[in-house]
């Protein structure tokens, strides 16, 4: 998965803390980096004599570099006019086009740069401009899309919005980034109110804001503020693309289940009422000759993960998350139960869609 993270010369950290952020990243395995070339709040004089050095740097790790063009970029390199030359010198290996370009524009350069990639900006693409990029035979093989951040209290895109985006998007084979904020290290500013994509991520852990964007879809997942913490960088760097991944408590100390409990999950395509059924977790149990002892029989209210036990049979290693409240079966023993937060989660484990567990032990 092709994650990334974000740095603003000139602005409010200093090019050693810069330089840190890339070299922590790129020993992570993040292969992406966001600039931007047009924040008003940045220092000119800084960001000029930053720049150089901070690209060069990411370019090293052989990092994707992105940036935010738009015509006052061009007035801030002393560009009279668009040269995709001039930004490869900088560094800079994909433009995010985020206004001033017409689609013809866009068109034009998506065949004659074939150096530089391009970005859409994910959050304003519009249906109908989208239709004039196809007409103006635009090589959509050469952009993917970036969601904006907001940096103000109350005005991050709402859920369905990202997901009608990202949809809309996804039609033509076109990639989606979106952003998360730290909640660990200084937040960027001018508000330092965190720099999230949805408004629902501001508060929330950028862990789990990341995996919610996967599961709603969400190709690349970026790190919007400019010192996250180390370990949420790691956090990034570890991230799934293929499957949701449900934060939960584990409650069985039995090894079999534990096990499996570790491997990653397909929904079964005949999706059953009451629960989501993993595929392949009777084959695994049978392929490694193990053995489900009977636990505790419990209730099982929705959000528990299950597994039968040997009493059920050629059932034993059925793993179920439920979905509504059932009662205790002494064939079925409770092994964890699925974070209150993640909750939202279970919805979008659709029929056919590859799930997953990141566990914290019981108290």
């Amino acid at each position: 998965m092709q994650n990334g993270i974000s740095i603003y010369p000139g602005l409010d950290n200093t090019p050693d803390e810069n330089l840190a952020l890339i070299e922590t990243a790129a020993a992570a395995g993040i292969t992406r980096v966001f600039t931007s070339l047009h924040i008003p709040e940045s220092d000119t004089h800084a960001l000029k004599k930053e720049i150089g050095t901070l690209l060069g740097a990411a370019r090293a790790h052989h990092m994707e570099v992105i940036s935010d063009v738009s015509p006052k970029t061009l007035e801030l390199l002393g560009l009279k006019e668009f040269r995709p030359s001039a930004f490869r010198m900088l560094g800079i290996t994909t433009i995010r086009l985020d206004y001033g370009f017409s689609p013809e524009e866009i068109a034009q350069i998506s065949h004659n740069s074939p150096k530089l990639r391009i970005q859409l900006n994910a959050s304003t693409i519009t249906r109908d401009l989208l239709h004039q990029l196809d007409a103006c035979k635009t090589d959509f093989s050469r952009i993917d899309a970036l969601h904006n951040f907001y940096p103000r209290v109350g005005t991050g895109l709402s859920e369905m919005t990202l997901i009608k985006q990202n949809a809309l998007l996804h039609r033509l084979g076109i990639h989606v980034g979106a952003f998360v904020t730290t909640q660990g290290g200084r937040r960027r500013g001018p508000l330092g109110e965190g720099l999230p994509t949805l408004e629902s991520h501001r508060t929330m852990t950028p862990e789990r804001a990341a995996r919610h964007l996967v599961a709603l879809g969400t190709d690349s997942v970026f790190l919007a503020d400019s010192l996250p913490t180390q370990a949420e960088i790691q956090s990034l760097g570890q991230l799934r693309d293929d499957c949701v991944t449900i934060g939960a408590e584990l409650l069985t100390d039995d090894d079999a289940s534990r096990r499996l409990l570790s491997h990653v999950f397909t929904s079964r395509v005949d999706e059953a009422r009451d629960a989501i059924r993993a595929q392949e977790s009777r084959s695994i149990i049978a392929k490694a000759h193990a053995t489900i002892a009977p636990e505790a029989a419990e209730a099982r209210p929705r959000g528990v993960v299950t597994i039968d036990n040997e009493q059920a049979g050629r059932y034993m290693g059925e793993l179920e998350i439920v979905k509504k409240n059932l009662p205790a079966d002494p064939r079925v023993n409770v092994c964890a139960r699925i974070d209150r937060a993640d909750f939202p989660l279970i919805a979008c484990i659709s029929p056919g869609r590859k799930f997953s567990f990141t566990f914290h032990s019981k108290n």
